[in-house]
């Protein structure tokens, strides 16, 4: 199993590989500047991404946007010096998975990267089931009442991003940065889709999953479940 490790402070990146290495016997492949942690990131297979923030070249930012822009959903832990709440934010709404600020320590370090992994393993592995509606998140199958139906792969996106989310409010800008990653898509592509997602999922009026939240968005849940 390998990690990436993009960062270009020398001293850092030797102890961080070092550590990983021996602590939990994960092979670490490093990067120390940011076009060539892309390109490794997209070529290469990792089960985590470690991402330093202010890197030669180009951006953590600007890589897991990039990442993200291609589909590629690597848990992503930011390591980084820049502490502020802002920066911390900025991170997650770029797609990273955790926020480390350095200086760390190196058990807690470790501790997340095995949770990132767990979390992913899982995640890949699981079915998703909303009442009559179920979602194979391996295979990307999708049956309702025990029937296969076929989606296109925005639909398929669209549909996991809201179970995945069960019970929880996805707002118009929330899907376009899943689904679309802001490309290409307005407020109403969003409704478009919804629409035809309904029309595959909500075949029965009277047990309804996917409901409107007027002025925010939308959400996925079991006809039982309260408003």
């Amino acid at each position: 199993m390998k990690i990436l490790l993009i960062e270009d402070d020398a001293p850092i990146r030797q102890v961080i590989k070092l550590g990983i290495e021996e602590s939990d016997h994960y092979t670490v492949e490093t990067a120390a500047d940011g076009v060539s942690g892309l390109n490794m990131a997209t070529e290469g297979s990792y089960a985590a991404i470690i991402l330093d923030l202010m890197l030669p070249g180009m951006d953590g930012w600007k890589i897991c946007e990039e990442l993200r822009a291609r589909r590629i959903n690597t848990p992503i832990l930011m390591l980084t010096a820049r502490d502020t709440v802002p920066d911390r934010v900025r991170g997650f709404d770029t797609g990273a998975d955790d926020y480390l600020t350095k200086p760390f320590d190196f058990d807690e370090l470790l501790a997340r990267i095995r949770a990132l992994i767990r979390r992913d393993r899982a995640f890949k592995g699981r079915i998703l089931r909303v009442a009559h509606l179920e979602i194979d998140t391996k295979t990307r199958q999708v049956f309702v009442h025990g029937e296969e139906i076929g989606l296109t792969q925005r639909e398929y996106t669209l549909l996991e991003a809201l179970a995945a989310n069960e019970g929880r409010v996805l707002t118009r800008e929330a899907i376009q940065y899943r689904v679309w990653n802001n490309d290409d898509s307005t407020s109403n592509t969003v409704d478009v889709y919804i629409g035809l997602l309904r029309k595959k999922i909500d075949t029965d009026n009277n047990a309804r999953l996917i409901h409107t939240v007027h002025g925010i968005g939308y959400m996925l849940k079991r006809p039982e479940q309260k408003e």
